[in-house]
């Protein structure tokens, strides 16, 4: 196993669903000073700041907006915009910072009001609009996120046999696993006939198929390894992390059914030494239902194809084999645009330190987490793992 490149230190989250009260950067303060309170840092002691784009305002340059409404001047700043590979990313990239001798802790963060600030038509419409389709061959023809992800849904069902039922049950999972999170946006059970019974949206894909919209941010703090040892809370490594990269747009996606985590997965698991039989707990990134099973396969939790049967029988629910997305993901726990794939980050921190009270994966120690930004297009795999791990 390689030696951890750095630390998560310290997690924080805002108040998640639909916040009026609050910004988008009062969100991400809230989210920033709670990641700090749980590490026993200030803002004085953060010399490196990341940060992702916002969709519901008209900031130049992020980082600068958020490091001056914070009061911090880091000698290190970034704005990353891997869509929703971007969570995973920022811990990466603040590695690589922290390495490099440019910073020693840096404070990432990401959120908004994507939900309270307009309504969840606008932001439905808003991404459809933000460029995930080709400017002359497909934005022409009006389609949704959705409608690029239903294309796939549809070759996998026609290539595999995966149904419907299955993909419902990945929601009624997350939403299972989101009850039992206080934070979660969404709490109230479901079933698969809810699932298969709510609004079509584009078919195959159903609303409940279909991640919220929400308010919400989210914030970590690293730090390199060695400090990250005499700090409050017990530090979480990162291991191992890979990217991968399969198209830009639908209409240049030459095989729908796999995508790039494949390769982001192979670098991860290379990096970290490990098998995917270490990994205890995965938080995958759910936009849609069919994520899920893709990313499962590609990521080499099984083979290609059997994903639809993976997900069933409780497999992928807490006490089932590979535990998937234990705080709701965006299906139920909460979606607030670029940042919700942060979640992800934070829920196997607190797996990793055990601190996930009714959720919590008995002897939780390696974990993974995987973005997936664009038409699952951009994925950003990372490898987790608490001090028994290093």
């Amino acid at each position: 196993m390689t030696r951890a490149l750095c630390g998560i230190v310290g997690i924080g989250e805002s108040a998640v669903g639909k916040v009026p009260d609050r910004s988008a950067l009062q969100l991400q303060s809230d989210a920033a000073n709670a990641a700090l309170t749980d590490a026993g840092l200030s803002l004085d002691d953060i010399d490196g700041l990341i940060t992702t784009p916002v969709r519901v305002e008209p900031w130049n340059m992020p980082c600068g907006v958020v490091a001056s409404y914070l009061g911090v001047r880091p000698s290190y700043l970034s704005t990353l915009d891997l869509a929703g590979a971007s969570g995973t990313a920022m811990v990466h990239h603040a590695a690589m910072a922290i390495a490099s001798g440019q910073c020693t802790t840096v404070l990432c963060v990401a959120g908004q009001n994507l939900l309270s600030n307009r309504s969840r038509a606008h932001a439905v419409r808003q991404m459809a609009e933000s460029g995930a389709a080709h400017p002359q061959f497909e934005a022409p023809y009006g389609p949704l996120v959705a409608s690029n992800y239903a294309l796939i849904a549809r070759r996998h069902m026609h290539e595999y046999g995966t149904t419907e039922e299955q993909m419902a049950e990945i929601a009624v999972t997350m939403r299972r696993h989101a009850g039992l999170n206080p934070n979660a946006h969404k709490r109230d059970p479901i079933s698969v006939s809810d699932v298969l019974n709510s609004p079509m949206i584009t078919s195959p894909l159903k609303m409940l198929d279909c991640a919220l919209v929400s308010d919400g941010a989210a914030a970590a703090i690293v730090t390199g390894a060695e400090r990250a040892r005499d700090l409050r809370q017990k530090p979480v490594c990162l291991l191992g992390q890979g990217y991968g990269l399969s198209h830009s747009y639908i209409g240049e996606y030459r095989n729908l059914p796999t995508c790039g985590a494949v390769e982001s997965g192979r670098q991860a698991f290379a990096m970290a030494g490990l098998e995917r039989s270490d990994i205890d707990v995965a938080q995958l990134y759910d936009c849609f239902t069919i994520t899920v099973i893709i990313e499962l396969e590609d990521l080499g939790f099984c083979e290609k194809g059997e994903g639809g049967a993976f997900v069933q029988g409780g497999r992928i629910g807490l006490g089932g084999e590979l535990p998937v997305t234990t705080h709701g993901g965006l299906l139920s726990g909460g979606h607030c645009g670029l940042g919700g794939g942060f979640f992800h980050v934070l829920e196997a921190v607190r797996q990793l330190r055990g601190s996930a009270g009714a959720r919590q994966v008995e002897n939780a120690n390696v974990a993974l987490v995987h973005g997936n930004g664009g038409t699952i297009a951009i994925h950003c795999t990372l490898i987790l793992g608490g001090e028994e791990a290093v």
